[in-house]
């Protein structure tokens, strides 16, 4: 896990500082030139890589947290995960739980649920604002494990 955070730091956004929203996506997004392909679909999202270039497809039928979950867990396929060559594709909750699942899992619940939130409200109150019991659930059990 230092390793990621270390390059999360690198990035320089307000990762697990700050919640982060759709607006530090798309600025993320265009800085690294990643294009949001938005259609309906059977998966709520998936990152790809095709002829060179970076993709992360989304589910139109999304809004509100789920959207930003998924939109920040692909985004750390591309963050972390993408070849150095040839085609990729990583599907959102496709499969077992691989490393790399776990670590996009990571990423996205501390951008929205930052460390501070976690020591400082209840999990009820982050019920109350929107956020899953799942979603709070976990991101106890990364705080607790690792400490971010």
């Amino acid at each position: 896990m230092r390793f990621l955070t270390g390059k999360i730091q690198r990035l320089g956004i307000e990762w697990n500082r700050r919640s982060l929203d759709e607006g530090d996506f798309y600025a993320i997004c265009e800085r690294h030139s990643v294009e949001l392909i938005e259609s309906p679909m059977r998966v709520s999202g998936f990152y790809f890589r095709a002829g060179g270039r970076d993709f992360i497809a989304m589910d139109t039928s999304l809004h509100g947290l789920p959207r930003l979950a998924v939109m920040f867990h692909e985004l750390a396929h591309f963050l972390f995960h993408v070849p150095e060559t040839g085609a990729a594709a990583r599907f959102h909750g496709v499969g077992r739980s691989t490393r790399t699942e776990i670590e996009a899992d990571i990423f996205a619940l501390c951008a929205l649920i930052p460390k501070v939130w976690i020591e400082t409200r209840r999990p009820e109150d982050l019920i109350d604002e929107g956020f899953s019991l799942e979603m709070v659930t976990s991101r106890q059990k990364i705080h607790d494990r690792y400490g971010i």
